[in-house]
């Protein structure tokens, strides 16, 4: 789910930075308006979801033509989990008591998984954008399309969210907070046989998926130590699902986040702050480390995921707010081009 440092509290952070750094006169803003048209120019061709007036973390349907996402809409007091086809059109609520966070489609397009507080309103809300406060009543639950037929699949009254699961349907991982710390989970996909995967004892792990071979997981990490300071690094992991083969990607100083495997096995999308506060959407060779920069705007762009086909990138930007506005959107890139489709 969200997620996070949280995710969620990067863009926020992210949005009040560049608020403060718009202009503040006439020729400031129509310089801004130019640069955005000239970097846009640099961008794979890119297209708004329509009727998404405030959405995050959206996740593509098997067939790649709808995803699902956390959305605050119309009357919404928290984030709701919702399903829209790319066109825009479909928009549907499947869920709407308590707090929500990320969701996914399985991989047979049957049912829906997402996170919810729904079931532990009587405990404290906590804050999905704060390590600190986690809503240790988060839970994860599975759902037919439109959200009926319920079912349960953790009872802790533990932080459970950031939720994936394999290509294959059998296996969903997660993160859980058990005394402060963050590590990555596995279940099967009735919620059976839970299992700890990562027991570091300085890293916070999650944003985990599962890569298209089924056996290893791609994900981020910063270290509790560091969570008093004012910068900490945030990095990117791969690791094997039986807990074995743990491999550092990222080694530079900065935030690492948001990663999401490409169809393909060879590549992922993840997010990088160019500065001083520019977040971006970066393609990298699993292998060689080798990087493209997919998107160039200074508004806030994150939460990259691919469409199962490798032919677009469903992504959360601020480009095009009005000042002030720290709402996100929900856009789709075009990354056909880049031949990043299943190998068979």
């Amino acid at each position: 789910m969200y997620k996070k440092m949280d995710i969620i509290k990067l863009a926020a952070i992210a949005l009040v930075l560049l608020a403060g750094c718009s202009g503040v006169n006439q020729k400031d803003d129509e310089k801004s308006a130019t640069a955005d048209i000239l970097s846009e120019q640099m961008e794979l061709p890119i297209k708004r979801i329509d009727n998404v007036t405030n959405g995050a973390e959206s996740y593509f349907s098997p067939d790649s033509k709808s995803v699902i996402f956390n959305g605050k809409l119309g009357e919404d007091t928290t984030h709701q989990v919702y399903t829209i086809n790319i066109d825009g059109s479909d928009l549907k609520k499947i869920n709407a008591i308590g707090d929500d966070a990320c969701s996914h489609f399985t991989p047979d397009g049957q049912h829906l998984i997402w996170t919810s507080t729904k079931d532990n309103l009587h405990m404290h809300r906590g804050n999905y954008s704060d390590p600190k406060d986690y809503p240790q009543g988060a839970e994860l639950y599975m759902s037919d399309l439109d959200g009926n037929n319920i079912v349960r699949l953790t009872n802790n009254e533990q932080y459970d969210a950031e939720v994936g699961i394999s290509p294959d349907g059998k296996t969903i991982l997660f993160s859980r907070q058990t005394d402060g710390m963050i590590d990555l989970w596995t279940m099967n996909a009735d919620g059976t046989n839970q299992k700890q995967i990562t027991f570091t004892p300085d890293w916070q792990e999650g944003g985990a998926f599962i890569m298209p071979d089924n056996t290893t997981i791609l994900y981020r990490a910063w270290k509790k130590s560091e969570e008093g300071l004012d910068k900490k690094d945030m990095h990117l992991f791969t690791i094997s699902i039986n807990g074995e083969n743990m491999k550092q990607l990222t080694h530079e100083s900065g935030t690492h986040w948001a990663p999401f495997p490409a169809p393909d096995g060879e590549h992922f999308a993840y997010v990088t702050v160019f500065p001083p506060h520019n977040y971006e959407i970066m393609l990298r060779n699993l292998k060689t480390g080798e990087e493209q920069r997919l998107t160039n705007n200074p508004a806030f762009d994150g939460f990259p995921s691919f469409s199962p086909d490798g032919k677009l990138i469903s992504f959360s930007s601020s480009r095009g707010n009005e000042k002030g506005d720290r709402s996100l959107k929900l856009y789709v890139m075009d990354v056909s081009s880049l031949n990043l489709g299943p190998k068979n």
